[in-house]
């Protein structure tokens, strides 16, 4: 448990999340009072209380979150949805955390820059023009002015795609663990040798808890700590390598992306997102490591030989439901 603040409640919303699940698991092993809040009701685990919410619906926010010191704000639409429906959620989650007085974790990404600079910092500016990354940004500025107008506490914590236990959605999920446990072959965006970073789920929930507990936080995005960059290549042969299997690795050309993105919603969705596959695409954590402190990422091959124990012991379960 942090000492300097034993007494803390928290918040989770979207703790059926990827991330979400994974900021519980932090609070709860250091004996926190954790409230776990998802559109479903989260399932029952010990020492932490759960409930369900409408997180588009103010007042129901309002209802969760009341008594809380830090909310977490780790939910998120449907990814063909975003532009429709994230700024609401959004600003559902902030009226209803600035009312009662708690500080504001919210769970970001790198969407906003755009193309051109890498490694990127927390400075650069918001240069993106496709529509996820205009959401992202334009959610940020607002929350960010929220903070500066004395409205709402914000913290925003940036992640890089993610792979991890429960991380089933991420481009660096599913379509590679998985495919990598049954011998399939693996598909990767844009080119396969720009070097990339990736983030750990775990990880990410460690270092958003630290910073939700960091009092000089509020009013700053930062860039949440990863191992060292690897290319697409490179994780998809270790992946498929921890798992006993030789790499089978294929690359979407863009012809061909295009073509699928009529007829398929999601692809057309990462088609607009592709630029982050064709250039190198690196994040820079030095503002994390300097003012919150000390972090050490899980190295690869541990968060890779963990995450495909999570994904083999789905598949086990799967298999013994059917």
């Amino acid at each position: 448990m942090n000492a300097s603040h034993p007494d803390r409640s928290y918040v989770v919303l979207g703790a059926g999340g990827g991330v979400g699940s994974h900021i519980v698991d932090v609070l709860a092993a250091t004996g926190r009072a954790v409230r776990a809040v998802g559109r479903t009701r989260p399932p029952a685990r010990p020492g932490v209380e759960s409930a369900a919410a409408d997180l588009n619906d103010p007042a129901q926010v309002r209802e969760v979150v009341d008594g809380a010191d830090v909310v977490f704000h780790a939910a998120q639409p449907p990814y063909t949805r975003w532009p429709q429906e994230f700024p609401l959620l959004t600003d559902s989650i902030a009226v209803a955390t600035s009312t009662v007085g708690a500080r504001l974790v919210m769970v970001d990404n790198l969407y906003m820059y755009g193309p051109g600079v890498s490694p990127m910092t927390e400075d650069l500016p918001y240069a993106a023009t496709d529509p996820k990354g205009r959401v992202r940004a334009a959610m940020a500025r607002q929350l960010l002015e929220r903070h500066r107008n004395g409205e709402l506490d914000v913290v925003i914590g940036r992640a890089s795609d993610y792979y991890g236990p429960r991380g089933t959605a991420s481009a660096a999920g599913e379509s590679l663990f998985a495919a990598a446990l049954g011998g399939r072959r693996a598909t990767g965006l844009g080119a396969l040798d720009q070097p990339r970073s990736w983030s750990y789920l775990p990880d990410v929930a460690t270092a958003l808890v630290r910073l939700a507990d960091a009092p000089r936080a509020g009013g700053r995005a930062w860039h949440l700590p990863v191992a060292e960059p690897l290319t697409q290549r490179q994780l998809i042969t270790a992946i498929y390598q921890a798992a006993g299997r030789p790499p089978r690795i294929a690359a979407l050309p863009r012809p061909v992306h295009r073509l699928l993105a009529t007829v398929n919603p999601m692809l057309r969705e990462l088609y607009g997102t592709r630029w982050q596959f064709t250039h190198p695409f690196i994040v820079d954590w030095s503002r994390f490591a300097t003012e919150i402190g000390a972090f050490n990422p899980t190295p690869h091959d541990q968060a890779i030989k963990d995450t495909l124990a999570w994904f083999s012991e789905r598949t086990v379960m799967t298999r013994r439901a059917d």
